[in-house]
């Protein structure tokens, strides 16, 4: 039998409102917690009205409530997670993370008008592209840049200003898929491009080229396997040869870089990996690259090179959609004026940070993390080994960096259910899972993050 006295005893909807542990919360979010207020109190009446529940909630369980609901709501979906699976670039995980170096740009920027298109010297109108443009050619040499929002982009916008309807011709063994199902041959089509194909997947020489070129090419594209490697039985025609060839016959030459690298990783124990700078010397006129990856930048599309090819690529309607705002900018920016001194980028850039970490100093830092783990006397099992690190992002595919990881299991919960507690955590948490273990690779994370983990496992075992 439903006592009707007990629904009239819920709490209004405006005296929760007026509850001194809600009035905070309404003076933020009025219409949020209303809402929270009604829905919860709906959902109990429904409830008890059906009989599914016969008692209903004393005032302080529906306050807790709708504190807890309200909490729930007011976080965002995109956050702040630790990488602890030693991955650098992990494409997953957002790529870079910027420099704090950036941060302080980025918060002059964001909370402000700017200078994006607005020239102050002459107090008209600018271009955008125009506070890159120094900082490129210091880096680089080249004479002009434009930056879209990511190198698929960059691709495109390239191929349809220069080569509209016309032949560019490109190795077999470069027609790659960059990730994600996007592929060049695809990227090529969409631009309007025709895709000239020479040589073979393994051996491409230069008079493949030589043959291909006739009244309807347009270019000669280059693009470098970054994130793969045919060995063994090949052949390919060098960069110089390529740009001779290309500018013998009046046409230029395209090199996608993918990556995009500013400083030589080959003192750092790396193996060769062409620069930006390198490829226009080798006499390039058009070079791409991406901004997330080895640059340690913000998701962007570079392109620079000569005048004569990028100058009209700002006139091209596609690039209205593909332009980036003021806050990539920025951040690109920053992000290239740190290599103006190699030495602060290779300290301040938190990948290039990660990449030159030498196995000696992760040795000691997963040593440190597994004496914090045994002094915390958590119910697991501690083991520490030698493993290899991913540098991640469609890099560096032939090496992995010697790194040190350290391995838990939880004498009292499964190993799925300790990492879904790990992921669900305020700031989660992402470890290898391997061989039955939780695996922290030190790598990939700094002092603070390696505190964190031993505290967040304090709570969740409840130690």
């Amino acid at each position: 039998m439903i006592d009707y006295q007990k629904l009239a005893d819920l709490p209004s909807v405006d005296g929760l409102l007026k509850h001194d542990r809600i009035e905070k919360l309404v003076v933020d979010s009025p219409k949020k917690v209303k809402a929270t207020i009604q829905d919860i109190l709906k959902s109990y009446r429904e409830a008890y009205l059906s009989g599914e529940i016969t008692e209903l909630p004393r005032e302080e369980e529906i306050i807790n409530q709708i504190l807890k609901q309200q909490e729930e709501k007011n976080e965002y979906s995109l956050k702040e997670v630790i990488n602890a699976t030693g991955t650098i670039v992990h494409t997953n995980l957002g790529r870079s993370p910027l420099s704090l170096k950036v941060k302080e740009q980025l918060e002059k920027s964001a909370f402000s008008y700017t200078n994006l298109e607005y020239n102050l010297e002459t107090g008209e109108r600018g271009s955008r592209y125009q506070h890159l443009e120094e900082v490129v050619k210091k880096l680089t040499g080249a004479e002009d840049v434009v930056v879209v929002n990511n190198n698929a982009a960059a691709v495109m916008l390239a191929l349809s200003t220069l080569i509209p309807q016309k032949e560019v011709l490109i190795s077999r063994g470069e027609l790659v898929e960059i990730g994600g199902s996007f592929r060049i041959p695809e990227v090529i089509e969409l631009s309007g491009g025709v895709i000239r194909e020479v040589g073979t997947t393994n051996k491409t020489h230069l008079k493949d080229y030589e043959k291909g070129i006739n009244e309807e090419t347009g270019a000669i594209m280059k693009v470098h396997t970054s994130n793969y490697r045919v060995i063994g039985f090949t052949e390919s025609p060098s960069i110089e040869e390529l740009a001779d060839l290309a500018h013998k016959n009046n046409l230029p030459i395209i090199n996608d870089l993918g990556s995009g690298l500013l400083i030589d990783m080959q003192s750092f124990g790396l193996p060769y990996e062409p620069t930006i700078q390198e490829s226009l010397k080798q006499g390039c006129d058009v070079v791409m690259f991406s901004g997330d990856k080895l640059l340690g930048g913000p998701q962007v599309g570079v392109i620079i090179g000569k005048k004569e090819y990028i100058e009209p690529m700002k006139s091209n309607q596609l690039l209205r959609a593909l332009r980036v705002d003021k806050l990539t900018l920025s951040a690109l920016e920053a992000t290239l004026n740190l290599y103006l001194e190699p030495e602060i980028a290779l300290k301040e850039i938190p990948t290039l940070s990660m990449i030159s970490k030498t196995y000696e100093v992760c040795l000691e830092e997963a040593k440190g993390l597994e004496l914090s783990l045994r002094q915390a006397e958590l119910p697991i099992i501690i083991e520490r080994i030698t493993e290899k690190s991913q540098v991640g992002g469609g890099s560096y595919p032939e090496y992995q960096l010697p790194t040190e990881l350290v391995g838990i299991k939880s004498e009292t919960i499964s190993v799925n259910q300790l990492a879904m507690l790990l992921r669900g955590l305020e700031k989660p948490i992402i470890p290898r899972i391997k061989n039955d273990r939780i695996w922290f690779d030190v790598r990939t994370l700094n002092q603070k993050e390696r505190e964190m983990i031993v505290c967040e496992l304090k709570k969740i075992l409840d130690v």
